[in-house]
Order: structure tokens, then C-alpha cells, then sequence
């Protein structure tokens, strides 16, 4: 189709076809604006020509330390210069980015390293008591460890291992960097918290993440040099390709290690942020904030929020306030957003309630997804009625390769041709979705999916657990906070504070129920645990 009678000679050669990668718009910006600020964090100050030196440096000293085309660097970093250094800099040596979550419990990122077969990892000494107790777990090769002190913070290198700024020192500033041969190489492996306790590990391509980047220029409707603040973690689907994007228009990245209101009002107020994507519970902090940590700005603020629908409450207090809030909705196996709630012109009468409704919607695909479903078990689209309930189905450029070493759960995911969510949602009337239940339980707690698979399988190694179920709690803070509901066996008492302690033994902070409650489980007639019933009396409590 659409091939003409005669294309002798027409076909792709080097002048007509270059694989796309997000790597040449870090490039392209160190040539036009050389002197523009890159990025800002604390008393830094870092032009493109000085960013693109230190990603340069980095990538040459990763290839002198023995990484090789193809293999694992890992991050544990908060959302800190190296941090979008190593966005560029790792695959610019042929290496896949691995960003971990900073977090997790030792056991997970034990699995994380063995099964992600890290090379080397970039760790902040803040985390680095808990790497140090992974990689003593590890049975597979341990990766080199680099220590990336943040002296911007305080936080000062331990001194055990090779420091970043000295790895930088031994890079060659005129490095060739290794560009994709093909776009369909993989740029970054992320560990999805996914429904089972294992994580799996979704792999990115140069082509998915170029375009995703450039899509999200166009959903939020940038001009060139936005000032972006970095709330969303770059361990979280690589901070929505957010890093990646900011070269492509000559936007400034300023860091935020820590998520508080007065750092990000300073932020607006002292660099004139423009742009920031984050979980309701940042708007939640800002709403709540007392006045003595409030600054005056004088534009609007564009916001993604996502993780969840922000309340509506939260909405009629944060606009006036001076930002624009945008739902947009994705998972770490589309590149983070993949649909956006565009806003019409028709519903700019709206206030309240009734415009918090619209804006609680995750909306319409954005331009690098093709296509956008809400079907039922046999793939049929389910009626666009506001009341139908289906699951999400993705397919297009912004969906991942698939799962690492994981064929099974990749032909799964991948089912029909189509990538399934296993998010339920309504179709309304005029083509947008809004997600009406987490399928398989998943609880979300400040952006961060929690299983409560792995919570329960937690709780159940305690003595007196016979049967346990863990189900989301709203929590005005954080969204959602895990709730456990706990059968105990025969002869066996329960306490709440001993329970959560020994949660917070084995799992990371943000998975430890917040509340337990010990009663008998409702259950079917064949015995199995009816969450809906325990999510309706998590409602009360």
C-alpha cells in the first residue's frame, strides 16, 4: 500500500533515515544555547556546554571502567544533577539507564541488581547502608559502587568508594558518544512495582522515549526555555521522560531533593519554575501549606498530576492559587503519561465541583499513542455510555519492548495486540476515559504503587496470621495508605503496633500498613477473600 510504481533508488541510506533518540536533543541544545542554563540546583549553576561536558566525561570514564554496549548502570539517586547526568550519559556510552527507586527494602533491590545484571551503580550515601546490605545478598557479580555525594544538602561521601566527581575527572570530554544503531535499543530498564512480589522490568527504546518526549511538548503546550522542577522521581518511569524532553526546547531542570512546600514555592518564586508533573498529594502539600511558607509568583504554573484523580476539593483551592492542573495518566509500561485530560473551551464556565469532574478524568491519548481502549474480556469495545466498565488497552510508539528475561508475562501484557493496563475504566460519550477501579488491588499511596499482593505475603510469615487481606485506605495526606484486615489463628491475640512493626521489618516505609484491623474475612463460597467489601469498610475507619 501506498508504494509508488517505480521507488528504484528511493529506499532509506544515511542522508534519509537516522534512528531517533532522545540523546540528540542534548546535542542539538549544547550547540544553540551553550550558555543557557541547563540545570539549576541549590548554588549550581550549569550551562548546556557545561551539562553536556560532565555527560560526555561520565559516559567515557562508564566505557574506561569496562561498561560495554548493551549492559546495566544503575542509579540510587534522588533527583539530583547526576541524576539527569546519567539520563544522557549511560545510553550515550551504549549502556541501558537502570534508575531504582529509592525506597525499596534491601530484598528487592537485591533481586533488582542480580536480575537487572547492574554493572555499575551510582548510589547517594543516604542509601548507600542499604546497597551495601543488597549487594552482600547478591549470589550473581557485584556492580562496582560509585558515590555520588550531595554536598548541596550536606549529605557528604562516606569515602569507602570511588567518588562521581573523581569517576568524571578520569572521562575524556571529546568522547564519541555511541549512538543507537537502531532505535529499537533498549535505553532504560524500569522495575515496575507491579501486582506480584516479584517486580518486573519494563524495557524503553530510543525511538518510544524520543517521541514521548516530543508528544508531551505538544500536550503541555511548551514554547521554548520552561523552567521544569523535578518532583516526579527520575526513578519513576525516568521522571516521565521529563529529562529527556527539556533539551528538545531549551528548557532550564531545576532539582528538588526533597518534596516540601517551601521548596517548591522558593523554586517558583526564585526561578520562575513553569512547568512540574507530581501525585495530588504534592497539590495537597501546597494547599495545606501554612502561610509563612507560601511565596507571591506572578504566572501561572502548568501542573501534570497524576497517580490518582486529585479531589475536588483540592482542585477549587489550587487553581486560584495559580496553577493549571492537567490529569494525565500512563504506567511505567507506556513511558509514564500516555493519555492527558485536554481541556475545551466549552467547559471554561465550569467551577467547583462540576470542573473538578472533567479534570478528574485521565482523558484522551496523547500524540505518540496510537490508540487508546476501554474493552471488555473478548476485546469488544464496551459502549460509550459514562457507566460500561472495561480495561484499559494501549497501542502505539510510547509502549515498552516488553519485560526483561519475562516472555510469558510480556505475551500476557501484549495479548491481542494490544497493550492491557489491567486499569477498569468508563467511556464517556465524548471519547475520554476516566479510570474507575485499580484492577488487581493495587493501592497507591503518594504516587508509588504498592502491592497488596507483598503485603500480604508479608504478613502472612507472622505466627498469628491464619489469613490476612490488605486493601487501600483513603488518607487525606497520601491518597491511599495500605489497610490490613487480619484473621488470626486459634489461641492467638492480635496488636495493631506489633503487626506494623513487623510489616516495617521486611518492606520499604511507604508499603507498611497504616492501619490493621483483626476480624473474621468476608469470603465466596468458594472461599475467596471479597476485597470490594473490605474496601467499603476501609472507607470508615
Amino acid at each position: 500500500m501506498g508504494w509508488m510504481q517505480d521507488e528504484t533508488g528511493l529506499g532509506k541510506n544515511a542522508a534519509n533515515y537516522v534512528p531517533l533518540t532522545p540523546l540528540s536533543f542534548l546535542k542539538r541544545a549544547a550547540g544553540i544555547w551553550p550558555d543557557h542554563p541547563a540545570v539549576i540546583y541549590g548554588e549550581i549553576r550549569r550551562s548546556y556546554a557545561d551539562y553536556i561536558n560532565r555527560v560526555t566525561r561520565l559516559a567515557s570514564a562508564l566505557t574506561k571502567l569496562g561498561v560495554q554496549s548493551g549492559e546495566v548502570v544503575a542509579t540510587i539517586l534522588p533527583n539530583i544533577p547526576a541524576q539527569a547526568e546519567a539520563h544522557f550519559g549511560v545510553p550515550a556510552c551504549g549502556a541501558v539507564l537502570n534508575a531504582i527507586n529509592t525506597r525499596l527494602d534491601v530484598d528487592t533491590i537485591t533481586y533488582i541488581l542480580e536480575h537487572g545484571e547492574a554493572k555499575v551503580v551510582l548510589c547517594d550515601p543516604q542509601f548507600l547502608p542499604v546497597l551495601a546490605q543488597a549487594i552482600e545478598n547478591m549470589s550473581t557479580p557485584a556492580p562496582q559502587v560509585i558515590e555520588v555525594a550531595d554536598d548541596q544538602a550536606g549529605v557528604h561521601a562516606h569515602g569507602h568508594y570511588l567518588e562521581y566527581e573523581a569517576l568524571l575527572e578520569t572521562g575524556d570530554p571529546d568522547f564519541e558518544w555511541l549512538m543507537p544503531e537502531d532505535e529499537w535499543e533498549s535505553l532504560a530498564l524500569n522495575y515496575t512495582s507491579g501486582t506480584t512480589g516479584r517486580p518486573k522490568g519494563v524495557v524503553y527504546h530510543h525511538r518510544g522515549a524520543y517521541l514521548n518526549a516530543m508528544g508531551q511538548v505538544l500536550s503541555w503546550r511548551m514554547v521554548l526555555h520552561p523552567i521544569y522542577l523535578t518532583i516526579v522521581p527520575l526513578f519513576h518511569c525516568n521522571g516521565w521522560c521529563h529529562t529527556w524532553m527539556m533539551p528538545a526546547v531549551g528548557g532550564t531542570v531545576v532539582c528538588c531533593r526533597d518534596i516540601t512546600a517551601p521548596a517548591i514555592f522558593d523554586a517558583i518564586a526564585d526561578h520562575g519554575v513553569t512547568h512540574f508533573g507530581g501525585a495530588p498529594i504534592v497539590l495537597n502539600t501546597l494547599v495545606n501549606a501554612p502561610e509563612e511558607q507560601r511565596r507571591d509568583f506572578g504566572h501561572t504554573v502548568e501542573v501534570f498530576t497524576a497517580g490518582a484523580p486529585p479531589a475536588p476539593a483540592t482542585l477549587a483551592k489550587i487553581e486560584p492559587m495559580g496553577f493549571n492542573v492537567t490529569q494525565v495518566y500512563g504506567l511505567t509500561e507506556v513511558y509514564g503519561p500516555a493519555t492527558e485530560c485536554v481541556w475545551k473551551e466549552d467547559w471554561d464556565h465550569l467551577e467547583g465541583q462540576e470542573r473538578a469532574a472533567i479534570k478528574a478524568r485521565q482523558g484522551v491519548a496523547m500524540p505518540f499513542i496510537e490508540e487508546v481502549r476501554v474493552t471488555d474480556s473478548k476485546l469488544n469495545d464496551i459502549p460509550r455510555d459514562s457507566e460500561a466498565k472495561g480495561e484499559i488497552l494501549f497501542r502505539g510508539n510510547g509502549v515498552m519492548k516488553g519485560y526483561l528475561k519475562n516472555p510469558e508475562a510480556t505475551a500476557e501484557a501484549f495479548e491481542g495486540g494490544y497493550f492491557h493496563s489491567g486499569d477498569i475504566a468508563i467511556h464517556h460519550p465524548d471519547t475520554f476515559i476516566q479510570i474507575a477501579d485499580r484492577a488487581k488491588d493495587i493501592i497507591i499511596s503518594g504516587g508509588e504503587n504498592i502491592s497488596s499482593v507483598e503485603v500480604e505475603a508479608c504478613l502472612m510469615n507472622h505466627e498469628a496470621v491464619l489469613l490476612c487481606a490488605v486493601v487501600a485506605k483513603p488518607d487525606e495526606k497520601w491518597g491511599e495508605v495500605p489497610c490490613a484486615f487480619i484473621e488470626l489463628k486459634d489461641g492467638h491475640s492480635g496488636d495493631e503496633a506489633e503487626m506494623i512493626a513487623f510489616a516495617r521489618e521486611r518492606l520499604a516505609g511507604f508499603k507498611t500498613p497504616k492501619k490493621v484491623v483483626f476480624q473474621e474475612l468476608p469470603k465466596t463460597s468458594t472461599g475467596k477473600i471479597q476485597k470490594f467489601e473490605l474496601r467499603e469498610y476501609a472507607k470508615t475507619l
